[in-house]
């Protein structure tokens, strides 16, 4: 996802990068795990107004309070329990890193600046938080294999309770 003007997100910046060995330092499924909650974002109406509004104000909104849910779309209401539940599979530590990163655009430096860490570790938490999201968005298949140990003939026949004796 690129933002207006051909600038480039933090997410997309993200992706260009390299680990040590040479392998892309973030995952496919980790970038499409981050633009899928970028876009779920947008589409839930949830980015904070920076300018006016020029509408007139409805008397049943206050000051700085979203539009009730009957005034929103069914798209953006989906969106919105999509964001939430992505954002509970990620869990609360990780949680604020993704929306600061994916929804906000803020860069690995500002992150690191707001939160007093260490320099160069946002990219490993961003990381991390990007792939617990592809963990939920794209879960493990499940296991398929041997469901029992049973040898053959382990189970008692259903006719050896009714046989006459």
């Amino acid at each position: 996802m690129t933002a207006e003007l051909g600038e480039k997100t933090p997410l997309d910046k993200l992706a260009r990068l390299k680990a040590r060995d040479g392998s892309p330092f973030l995952t496919p499924d980790a970038f499409a795990a981050g633009e899928r909650l970028a876009e779920d974002f947008n589409r839930a109406l949830m980015q904070p107004r920076i300018s006016a509004s020029l509408e007139p104000r409805l008397e049943t909104r206050g000051r700085g309070r979203f539009a009730a849910p009957s005034a929103m779309s069914d798209t953006a209401i989906d969106a919105r329990s999509r964001v939430a539940r992505a954002l509970k599979a990620v869990g609360p530590e990780l949680a604020d890193i993704a929306l600061d990163f994916c929804c906000f655009m803020k860069g690995l430096e500002q992150i690191e600046r707001e939160r007093q860490w260490p320099v160069r570790s946002a990219k490993l938490m961003v990381r991390t938080a990007l792939l617990a999201l592809a963990r939920h968005y794209a879960p493990p298949p499940a296991k398929t294999g041997i469901r029992g140990w049973g040898a053959e003939g382990y189970r008692p026949e259903i006719s050896a309770f009714f046989a006459e004796e």
